[in-house]
């Protein structure tokens, strides 16, 4: 039995100590948000953070995973989507099929909290993740409504919606 302390709260998973952390968090805890892509830590839809620094989970044994290390799934960033990034990325369209989404949510979530204002080139460096759909032009503009406060108006992106308003 190995224990993780996830999202908040030390949980007992019963897994072989070469299990990636992924399996771990979909299979045993039921945390689903967290998804598999590639399994070889190149397109980044199982990002977590643990202890602040975003890490591809696919390929991460629990075993190398102390009881003290915090591991925060995109079910743990917030609870209900308020969580700033989650509310821009929903205010700008940005996800089409999703699947990669809560990765790069997690992703822009650990570029923000270590750079508050980002340039482009902070956050071509930071988000690694891959998006089949290519979201992203609008993934670069949710970062960027962040940095400036929230708000898509100020953010002046000019971006249009399929209802037919512009941002």
């Amino acid at each position: 039995m190995a224990k993780l302390n996830v999202n908040g709260t030390v949980r007992e998973v019963d897994a072989e100590g070469d299990t990636p952390l992924l399996w771990a968090l979909r299979e045993q805890l039921g945390l689903t948000g967290t998804k598999y892509g590639c399994g070889i830590a190149a397109c980044g839809a199982c990002t977590v953070h643990i202890d602040g620094v975003p890490t591809r989970s696919c390929v991460r044994p629990i075993s190398t995973i102390a009881a003290t290390e915090k591991i925060v799934t995109i079910e743990g960033l917030s609870a209900d989507g308020s969580h700033p990034v989650q509310k821009a990325w929903a205010q700008l369209d940005v996800p089409q099929c999703g699947y990669c989404q809560c990765g790069m949510i997690m992703s822009a979530v650990a570029l923000l909290r270590d750079k508050p204002k980002p340039s482009d080139q902070d956050i071509d460096d930071a988000m690694s993740n891959i998006c089949r759909c290519g979201t992203y032009n609008r993934i670069r503009a949710a970062i960027k409504v962040v940095a400036q406060g929230g708000n898509t108006r100020s953010a002046a992106l000019n971006i249009q919606h399929a209802d037919g308003s512009v941002t």
